[in-house]
């Protein structure tokens, strides 16, 4: 038995102002603005299930742009995509094989929503 455990405990994305990319985020997934920030840098978003999402500020050297890291699911990606328009996406991708879409957050990170079967567990 590993004492390191299979599971994420948290995705971090990197922000250059934790206070904005807090708001912009819980905006992005309908929540209410605020909620606290960790050590002046940190603010770990409320996910339904699985790993958090963390933004963090510390040492901000640039976004994640060249590919997803990791991506939000969804089971209406026209609906997901139309919603991070009107959060003021930059860069909305088209929806891709039916499945999924791109976008970039104020700090130039690129992520994904698709609509895919989950991971199996184990």
């Amino acid at each position: 038995m590993s004492a390191i455990e299979r599971e994420i405990g948290g995705v971090f994305v990197p922000v250059s102002d934790i206070e904005r990319a807090r708001d912009w985020y819980r905006g992005l997934f309908g929540l209410e603005p605020g909620g606290e920030i960790f050590f002046g840098h940190i603010h770990v978003l409320p996910m339904v299930e699985g790993s958090g999402l963390v933004l963090d500020s510390k040492g901000f050297a640039g976004p994640h742009d060249k590919k997803p890291a990791f991506h939000f699911n969804t089971s209406d990606v026209h609906a997901a995509r139309q919603q991070s328009v009107a959060a003021g996406a930059m860069e909305v991708g088209p929806v891709t094989d039916g499945v999924f879409f791109t976008f970039k957050d104020p700090d130039g990170n690129l992520l994904m929503v698709a609509d895919v079967p989950p991971a199996p567990r184990s």
